[in-house]
């Protein structure tokens, strides 16, 4: 299960969501660091100590997705939360539809 709230703020061209995650297992914050990192399209950002992290300044123009502040959640077990950033034209609509339609063309051939 996934609950997410974008926030819209006075930034050029950039959406950020705060989001929630519930797996069917507990998976610790390094479980979930290592699947974003290893995801086609997304940047893991994420060092506390440097204050490294998602920020929707810095994301505009860009193609990626961009995750930091992964957290357990303290109300669920089973729960993580991470915050996000990405271009709202470039992910948010041109470049996510013509990945969309890369995806399916390609799940076509292989039927």
């Amino acid at each position: 299960r996934c609950s997410a709230m974008c926030v819209r703020i006075s930034s050029l061209r950039s959406h950020s969501e705060a989001v929630w995650i519930e797996t069917a297992e507990p998976l610790s914050v390094e479980q979930v660091q290592a699947a974003l990192a290893a995801a086609p399209g997304v940047t893991l950002q994420d060092d506390p100590a440097s204050k490294t992290y998602p920020m929707p300044l810095f994301t505009g123009g860009k193609d990626d997705v961009y995750v930091g502040r992964v957290r357990k959640d303290l109300a669920n077990e089973n729960g993580i939360t991470f915050w996000l950033s990405s271009d709202q034209i470039r992910k948010g609509a041109a470049l996510n539809a013509v990945q969309i339609a890369e995806y399916l063309l390609q799940t076509e051939k292989r039927a």
